[in-house]
């Protein structure tokens, strides 16, 4: 990878983390941004549909079953917007799980860059399967 472009993956991750601190979920934000023609196109973070509460968790600490992962804010958001994701690239500061990971596939994006592994990594295999470009970030 050439250094622009290592630069330019590391400055699109940082954002995505500054945006991840919009989530108002306590057990883990995440944060996407998502970057065409070196234009970013459409943010998203990890919360509730537009119109709930902001709070991710029931009383026990567990995740609430819809709560939307900040990929799939980013690709409704670009697709709300009528700009397309055609050949764009994904900046998340998790890898991407495997109902996102469908939805990258369907939205056209063809690279993704991820700072943190989750546990479960069947969403990355599956966009490597497609040819999606998979690539996680080393600050090294």
């Amino acid at each position: 990878m050439e250094d622009k472009e290592k630069k330019f993956d590391a400055s699109y991750l940082e954002m995505a983390s500054v945006w991840a601190k919009n989530s108002y979920c306590k057990r883990r934000q995440v944060g996407a941004i998502i970057v065409k023609d070196r234009m970013i196109i459409s943010d998203g973070y990890n919360g509730t549909p537009s119109g709930f509460e902001n709070v991710c968790e029931d009383e026990n600490g567990v995740t609430k079953p819809y709560v939307l992962h900040a990929e799939a804010n980013a690709i409704t958001k670009v697709a709300k917007s009528g700009n397309s994701s055609e050949g764009a690239t994904l900046y998340v500061t998790a890898s991407p799980c495997m109902e996102c990971s469908k939805l990258i596939i369907q939205a056209g994006i063809k690279r993704v860059v991820y700072r943190d592994e989750y546990r479960i990594l069947d969403g990355v295999e599956l966009l490597r399967r497609a040819g999606v470009e998979v690539v996680k970030y080393d600050e090294q």
